[in-house]
């Protein structure tokens, strides 16, 4: 599921899942459903913000090599 979805859309739907959770879920499975499609948002959230860091460090080390072969 997580693989098609693009990162705002995640955080979005993970946002909705706090929302409801810290609302109040009667049903227990429902809050089991929740948590297990939350977590698997969040671990792919970071994962996509990590290799945006990265990608943007990569970038920042070739833009200071370029300048300091100036």
């Amino acid at each position: 599921m997580t693989e098609k979805i693009k990162f705002e859309d995640a955080l979005k739907r993970l946002e909705e899942i706090v929302h409801t959770l810290e609302g109040g879920v009667d049903e227990l499975d429902k809050i089991v459903n929740l948590f297990e499609e939350g977590s698997k948002l969040a671990k792919y959230c970071n994962e996509k913000l990590e290799k945006i860091e990265n990608k943007i460090e990569d970038i920042s080390q070739r833009l200071n090599k370029v300048d300091e072969g100036d």
